[in-house]
């Protein structure tokens, strides 16, 4: 299959990038800067990408966005981390409009768009109910899709979880934190914490774009979501350090502010659609999600 990726250069573009190359697929990358082989270059705040430019693939995927670390009290902050979601994603979704073609869109999103739920498990057909500064992010950024299926193209919206790996964001800071003694539940750590493996986010977005009767949102997240207190003592286990510190809620509300519902609001999400598509996970539990993402090999 013929891929158009943007945000290739990112961790999780990198690694799909990867992942598809090895498979035998076709790889193209949209850049910002002067293309080299096997990349277009866009300027998605300037200029629409023309319809030829997607015409020639099957799939599109979207994972460019600026980073989601950043100050959480900075409205500077805030407003570049939608805008860049949203409009990459809604020049994307103009151009697959006008094409002939209709590639699949694989749009990128979070699972922040839920909120909180307490202990209720969160499938793809729970109706969003949070008004965070992320979720206000996730209904913007899926609602720029809106081109691409108002035409008849096929769009799934990637609901990803945080990805778990030792090279990236959160598990690089925790690994580090933990390994120095410093690891500690997060408010009552009763909250659920959504969390996937690299291995399986990957393979579950090639999974998505092979497998024709999924669209509309799926939920990338591993089948059992722990809550923080378990993500906190297995991750102690498995670094072989004690994480006997508790960061009170109040204080989390202060530090991270707006961004701090993240960090105490309870997603329970379930896969439903992976798993009703016949997906299988690698990593289906936050044992087996730490102990590929805390691998030497990755």
């Amino acid at each position: 299959m013929r891929y158009l990726i943007a945000g290739s250069t990112g961790f999780l573009g990198t690694r799909l990038t990867e992942r598809l190359t090895v498979l035998g697929h076709d790889v193209t990358r949209l850049v910002r800067r002067p293309p080299g082989s096997g990349e277009v270059r866009w300027d998605p705040y300037t200029a629409p990408l023309g319809h030829e430019v997607v015409e020639d693939h099957d799939v599109v995927v979207n994972l460019a966005g600026s980073p989601t670390l950043g100050n959480p009290h900075s409205k500077k902050w805030a407003k570049t981390l939608k805008d860049s979601r949203v409009t990459t994603t809604r020049v994307l979704a103009e151009a697959i409009a006008q094409s002939s073609s209709k590639p699949v869109f694989l749009a990128g999103n979070a699972v922040a768009i839920y909120g909180d739920h307490g202990d209720e498990p969160i499938t793809e057909a729970t109706h969003p109910r949070s008004d965070t500064l992320l979720a206000g992010v996730t209904r913007a950024w899926q609602a720029a899709t809106q081109p691409a299926r108002h035409a008849g193209g096929r769009v799934c919206i990637l609901r990803t979880s945080p990805v778990y790996d030792r090279r990236g964001q959160p598990l690089g800071a925790l690994r580090l934190q933990f390994t120095a003694g410093l690891g500690g539940r997060l408010g009552n750590g009763r909250q659920y914490v959504p969390m996937m493996s690299t291995r399986d986010w990957v393979d579950a977005v090639i999974h998505v774009a092979e497998t024709d009767s999924v669209s509309g949102p799926v939920n990338l997240s591993c089948e059992r979501v722990p809550t923080n207190a378990q993500l906190t003592s297995e991750l102690a286990r498995q670094v072989h350090r004690p994480a006997f510190l508790h960061v009170p809620a109040p204080a989390i509300r202060v530090a991270a502010g707006p961004m701090a519902p993240e960090a105490l609001g309870s997603v329970r999400v379930v896969p439903q659609v992976l798993l009703d598509s016949g997906f299988t996970f690698s990593d289906p539990d936050v044992s087996a999600v730490l102990r590929e993402g805390l691998s030497p090999s990755r």
